[in-house]
């Protein structure tokens, strides 16, 4: 006390800068208690959690599926071996002058004195393969002479082709032979094999084809290469776009007298 007033008295009531900076000090420091209590004492409260909804499921029942049923089955037994059967195969014609147009026939076995037809057409036109086959007789040149009339050398220019059916079929007076018509050559039904013309003993007679149907037997076998089975009725079908496959007969004998 003796220390502070002799010293406030020689400073003349002055407090010093000692004492001034300590109460400074100290009032901050209350300062910063005052703020830090205010801020914790006024914190918000804290929000409550905020319940989560369910999510929702889905149960699969799973349902055992029966068991399948086995039922027996009686496999026949095969006592024999299965015979063969005969199928008769397609076969395609058409009708062997081409264009049918401004053509004429008849039947003509009672003209020629065995089965076979002459069918009138311009000439120029087209003797066609009346079905798929392969090229039997090729006769190039005409040889027929009028005063020896040899029956082997009337058709002149002519063609004849053995039928994938199994058949002969003749045409002759032909003007030419197309090309590449040889002797073993395959051809197909519709194609050209010759042009229509007068060769042969058809010379003054008109232009005509001389169309025949046989079995095969060789290719100078003109008797029967000529015409066996009447052509008739298969020309007429073919015409109206039937598929009719010529039938060869056995040629019933003619009884002994």
């Amino acid at each position: 006390m003796n220390c502070l007033s002799g010293y406030l008295e020689n400073n003349d009531l002055r407090p010093c800068s000692l004492c001034a900076g300590i109460i400074f000090l100290a009032s901050v420091f209350v300062i910063i208690l005052l703020g830090c209590s205010r801020f914790i004492g006024n914190e918000p409260p804290s929000q409550p959690p905020t319940p989560s909804l369910p999510i929702p499921t889905r149960t699969v029942i799973l349902q055992k599926s029966p068991k399948p049923t086995i039922t027996a089955t009686t496999i026949p037994m095969i006592t024999s071996k299965p015979s063969p059967t005969n199928t008769a195969l397609n076969h395609f014609y058409v009708f062997p002058v081409q264009p049918m147009k401004n053509i004429g026939y008849s039947e003509g076995t009672s003209s020629h004195g065995y089965p076979a037809i002459d069918i009138f057409a311009p000439e120029g036109w087209e003797y066609v393969a009346v079905t798929d086959g392969i090229v039997d007789f090729v006769s190039n040149q005409d040889n027929w002479d009028s005063t020896l009339d040899d029956p082997a050398t009337r058709g002149g220019i002519s063609v004849a082709i053995i039928g994938n059916d199994g058949m002969r079929y003749y045409g002759s007076h032909l003007s030419k032979i197309a090309d590449g018509i040889f002797p073993g050559e395959r051809v197909n039904a519709g194609q050209v094999l010759g042009y229509i013309g007068e060769t042969g003993n058809a010379r003054g007679r008109g232009t005509h084809l001389h169309f025949g149907i046989s079995r095969p037997t060789y290719p100078e076998d003109w008797k029967i290469r000529r015409g066996e089975v009447d052509p008739y009725l298969y020309l007429n079908a073919w015409a109206g776009g039937n598929n009719i496959v010529p039938v060869y007969s056995t040629p019933t004998p003619k009884p002994t007298p």
